[in-house]
């Protein structure tokens, strides 16, 4: 089955270049963003955190609106603990990043391609969108490039990201999807 929104692509193109990857630092990296892309898909709090770095401080550049930006950049382990929990606690966590570009540096990573996430109906009507069913999921579409920087021990110290072009929340209550057109990651899936 073909689905619409499959977070194993979230990590697949970290694991092919994992693979044939010499550099103990750039290992390290690529290991620690696969086990927070997975850890994030299985809301497993405890692993996502432990990817985290102390000196967290993520940055949103996604809309125009400079509030809602600031609002999706927390700072410090704690705010990105907040952050993680607000999305997970709000059902905002069924994420694909369909990467189609990746860049591996010593310390700092980017990925590019388009992402995709299914949104609560009652998040959406929080958030000033009116649709139909509030306990429906819709489908929020955009191009997304993060940049991400580790710290010395290869944690993630940023998660800046930056949104393109896509159809976002444009006409998104005429886009709901049903809940087995998610691939649900397994313990499989992740281990």
């Amino acid at each position: 089955m073909g689905y619409v929104i499959d977070p194993r692509k979230n990590w697949a193109m970290s694991e092919q270049l994992l693979a044939s990857e010499a550099d103990p630092r750039r290992q390290i990296i690529l290991k620690t963003l696969i086990a927070h892309s997975k850890s994030e898909c299985v809301a497993d709090f405890d692993a996502l955190m432990a990817t985290v770095s102390p000196n967290a401080h993520y940055h949103s550049y996604a809309t125009d609106d400079v509030a809602m930006n600031e609002a999706q950049s927390p700072k410090g382990k704690d705010g990105v603990a907040a952050y993680y929990q607000g999305i997970v606690g709000s059902g905002c966590h069924r994420i694909e990043h369909d990467i189609e570009r990746m860049s591996v540096g010593q310390d700092v990573i980017t990925t590019e391609g388009v992402l995709k996430m299914a949104y609560p109906g009652n998040v959406l009507g929080m958030i000033g969108v009116e649709v139909a069913d509030k306990d429906a999921l819709y489908l929020y579409s955009s191009r997304l490039l993060i940049v991400w920087e580790f710290d010395d021990e290869g944690l993630v110290l940023c998660e800046d990201s930056y949104a393109g072009p896509g159809e976002k929340f444009d006409g998104i209550a005429e886009r709901a999807i049903a809940p087995d057109q998610i691939y649900v990651v397994s313990a499989e899936d992740v281990a």
